[in-house]
């Protein structure tokens, strides 16, 4: 690119039409001057080309991704990650705000996706290192799309679930049982204080545990466990397939019992999860695999964020999302991030609910309340239900006891003194944190 045609590339905020753009901030590493690295950023992801050769036109004013700020935050020897080949002399570490005409590919995040995270930014010439940081959308663009069908609040309502974090638990051993012993399971979970039993995100349509019988014999489950407590309950379904199979499984698992399903967001493809909403006669789940893949290296790829708020749009009612567990390797400033994509304004788009999980248990649930900064949340612990060593009604019930001492302002060690199944998951997965 020759520098007479860099300015093409920048432009003044304040001249654009906000509602006509996405901003993208990325942190990039660049070689050579970061203002042509910058501009080749923007006309990798728009108008590579933006004349005919012999016409006298140019397509950037209206066509392509501008630069609204550049800082160049520090100067390193090299990249931040190995490269071969390897990238020689130093690299400029910046910070890009872009902002991209939506009118290049509308309302469809494939297109979306294949312009902002595609070959255009992660081939851009004198950019060898990037990370899409976050993206921001205009009233127009998000008016273009149906979002949570239910949304947090409206969960709630459907639920009966009120002042309180909604309590999931993942059935365990996820892998391996047969439908009747699984399904058991399930039921004493709901029957110890579980809102929502759940397949593992493994767990799909396997011939030693077919959807059509499991999701039957959890569905009648889930019926005899609310006429024994009075309460609702959720069998939330794993319908993760090809796409041809998602609104026949969601057809099947929905006439069987189940009132949630669970899909695999980045696997299946956000596309896929938009046109299942649109005949979605239950609250949709998300499920993360893949997103750490993408997303872990602190300076390459696109963060967690940007993923959280797809998945919103795109239609799911529930997010899960790796929390704050070590296990999970995930910095609590980011898990605390994606929780707030997931509730934050965001035009017409009713809030999510967050569900950051990963090794938790009742021994685990003040901290995430804390770390939260209020009930909006889901809590979804696996062995810390079905690994108790009272079972999973026990499991269950320390996790309704945790809250109670939450609620009531009480150390749990002190409430576990008169809770026997409180007590019991102390011991087992202490200490509290």
């Amino acid at each position: 690119m020759k520098t007479s045609e860099i300015d093409g590339f920048f432009a003044d905020a304040g001249r654009l039409d906000p509602e006509a753009h996405l901003i993208l901030d990325y942190r990039v590493e660049c070689s050579g001057d970061p203002r042509i690295a910058a501009a080749h950023l923007c006309s990798e992801q728009s108008t590579a080309q933006w004349r005919r050769v012999g016409v006298d036109e140019d397509y950037r004013p209206r066509f392509a991704a501008k630069v609204l700020d550049l800082e160049v935050e520090t100067e390193l020897s090299g990249t931040s990650y190995l490269l071969d080949p390897p990238v020689s002399g130093p690299v400029s570490v910046c910070r890009v705000r872009i902002a991209h005409p939506y009118t290049n590919f509308g309302p469809r995040l494939p297109n979306l996706l294949s312009a902002v995270l595609g070959e255009g930014p992660f081939f851009a010439p004198d950019v060898p290192i990037i990370k899409l940081l976050d993206i921001q959308f205009p009233d127009t663009f998000l008016g273009q799309f149906d979002g949570p069908q239910f949304g947090l609040h409206g969960l709630r309502e459907r639920w009966q679930i009120r002042e309180r974090p909604f309590f999931f638990g993942v059935i365990k051993p996820n892998i391996g049982l047969d439908p009747e012993s699984f399904a058991e399971l399930g039921k004493q979970g709901w029957l110890g204080g579980l809102d929502i039993a759940k397949d593992d995100e493994m767990l799909a349509d396997p011939d030693w545990s077919p959807i059509a019988r499991r999701s039957a014999l959890l569905g009648a489950a889930r019926k005899e466990a609310e006429q024994a407590t009075g309460e609702h309950k959720v069998y939330l379904a794993n319908i993760t397939d090809e796409v041809d199979r998602l609104l026949p499984l969601h057809d099947l698992v929905v006439a069987n019992g189940a009132n949630a399903v669970m899909v695999n967001a980045l696997p299946v493809g956000l596309s896929a999860v938009r046109m299942l909403r649109k005949q979605a006669q239950v609250p949709l789940v998300a499920h993360f695999p893949l997103i750490a893949a993408t997303s872990r290296l602190p300076h390459f790829g696109v963060h967690t964020r940007v993923w959280t708020k797809l998945q919103r749009l795109a239609g799911f009612d529930v997010v899960i999302m790796p929390g704050f567990g070590g296990r999970m390797m995930t910095p609590e400033d980011e898990v605390l991030e994606c929780i707030a994509a997931c509730v934050e304004p965001m035009g017409p788009i009713k809030p999510a609910l967050p569900v950051p999980g990963g090794s938790d248990s009742a021994v685990t649930l003040p901290g995430v309340h804390e770390r939260v900064g209020g009930a909006d949340f889901g809590f979804v612990p696996g062995r810390g239900v079905f690994g108790h060593p009272m079972g999973p009604a026990g499991g269950a019930a320390s996790l309704r006891q945790a809250w109670e001492a939450i609620a009531a302002g009480v150390p749990l060690a002190t409430h576990a003194a008169t809770h026997p199944e409180l007590e019991a998951a102390l011991k087992a997965f202490g200490p509290v944190g």
